[in-house]
């Protein structure tokens, strides 16, 4: 490891430390290691032109924030809650479980945890509160939970992201979330059963039965989103970024010309906001090709996979080493910056170990979720904070339950793999 490399190492964490934008970390340092190794700054700008020209994937990123931020503006939410509502609703809890069956139908739309969190998210925390019958924290703490499954079940940024710096199939990584993603909602609502029975939540009026079709035929255009990409993608009608695209037309002629929910002012407020999330994603993306540059130039993922086999390390003991970190650092860290820097620097190994590749990329995303509610730095839990303005030490009280049934479910995804690699098996993956 050259003295170039330490300063680089030297210069980001330094920086980040005393809370500069990471993006802006990672730039600085890795023209500190072009400068002190002596190379042009060009190197730079060609290296991230070659990244993103070969990236036809990226373009799914601000499509999805797209699709996601109309989702949230018009009446689609408010539909797909009264829809939760009545489905399960009636049941101890109700509020808690309508929290995350929401969120397990909202993360097929939008692929972004702080999507679910900032907009459908903050719709239920004003549900709870007003009922009555769940403190503010709770409401909160739940929320950002449930709000961990948006980027597992497809479509997910952040598997567009891994698959970026991978090489894996997006197709298979998506297929890989579904099962995880419901086993997360599974868990998150036994807990709320629980924690509800133990705290004696009242039950909230049960929606008639005779009104569930009128639910079901208001929200029923918006539950076809996910449908329609998986059948895209599955079924060889569009590629990944494709089916990006058709999410964002989809979302927009159902909120504008459906439900009548979007006027032009709304659209160019989303358009901006889009534009500004996918620049802020945009610039970690930039930053992290240029440090990755930096890495291989240093040899990095290379002697580290030969130092981990030289050990004859057990793949699982591997894996189960690789979460603590990931989790450790997802405690500080983003989840893009984890997924662009962090986490290929062990792909090397897990090749050389026979580890699936699939399976790892659930398994770390599914980590860096748990992450975004993990104190001290959870991104999640500031959202909440930022757009309810619910005190933080409220949200933390409440939120180790829930963290800790989460990570019961990722050991169970990391113990048996066949959780993830089911159904891309049945779809033709011989991995």
């Amino acid at each position: 490891m050259s003295i170039e490399f330490l300063l680089c190492l030297g210069t980001l964490f330094v920086l980040a430390g005393i809370g500069a934008p990471i993006a802006y970390a990672i730039l600085v340092a890795s023209f500190v290691y072009l400068a002190f190794a002596g190379q042009s700054v060009g190197v730079a700008g060609k290296t991230l032109m070659d990244g993103l020209y070969n990236s036809f994937i990226l373009l799914a990123v601000p499509l999805f924030i797209v699709a996601a931020n109309i989702m949230n503006a018009g009446t689609i939410s408010d539909r797909l809650l009264n829809f939760c509502v009545a489905l399960v609703g009636r049941f101890r809890g109700g509020l808690g479980h309508v929290n995350v069956v929401a969120s397990l139908i909202f993360s097929g739309m939008s692929g972004s945890a702080v999507a679910d969190a900032a907009g459908i998210g903050k719709i239920i925390i004003g549900m709870m509160t007003r009922s009555g019958h769940y403190t503010r924290g709770y409401a909160a703490a739940i929320t950002a939970a449930s709000a961990t499954i948006g980027p597992i079940i497809p479509p997910s940024i952040p598997m567009v992201l891994y698959a970026l710096v991978s090489n894996t199939s997006i197709g298979y990584l998506f297929l890989g979330g579904i099962l995880p993603g419901l086993m997360m909602g599974v868990v998150l609502m036994g807990m709320n059963t629980w924690i509800s029975h133990r705290r004696g939540f009242a039950l909230e009026d049960p929606v008639p039965l005779r009104d569930l079709p009128r639910h079901v035929g208001t929200a029923f255009p918006a539950l076809l989103m996910p449908a329609i990409l998986l059948y895209g993608i599955y079924g060889g009608v569009t590629t990944p970024t494709e089916a990006a695209a058709v999410a964002a037309a989809y979302a927009l002629v159902l909120a504008a010309l459906f439900y009548r929910a979007l006027s032009f002012g709304a659209l160019y407020r989303i358009l901006v906001e889009s534009a500004r999330s996918s620049a802020a994603v945009g610039i970690v993306i930039g930053g992290a090709l240029i440090l990755n540059y930096v890495v291989a130039s240093e040899n990095i993922p290379t002697i580290m996979a030969q130092a981990l086999v030289g050990l004859d390390i057990h793949p699982l003991v591997f894996l189960l080493c690789v979460n603590v970190i990931l989790l450790l650092l997802g405690c500080v860290l983003d989840a893009t910056t984890l997924i662009l820097v962090i986490i290929p620097l062990f792909l090397p190994t897990c090749r050389e170990l026979g580890i699936d590749l699939v399976h790892f990329g659930v398994v770390a995303i599914v980590n860096c979720m748990i992450g975004l509610i993990t104190p001290p730095y959870g991104i999640l839990l500031f959202v909440i904070n930022g757009v309810t303005r619910i005190p933080l030490i409220e949200i933390i009280r409440e939120i180790w339950p829930f963290l800790l049934v989460l990570l019961a479910a990722l050991l169970v995804l990391i113990l048996v793999p066949e959780v993830v690699l089911f159904l891309p098996r049945q779809f033709g993956y011989a991995g």
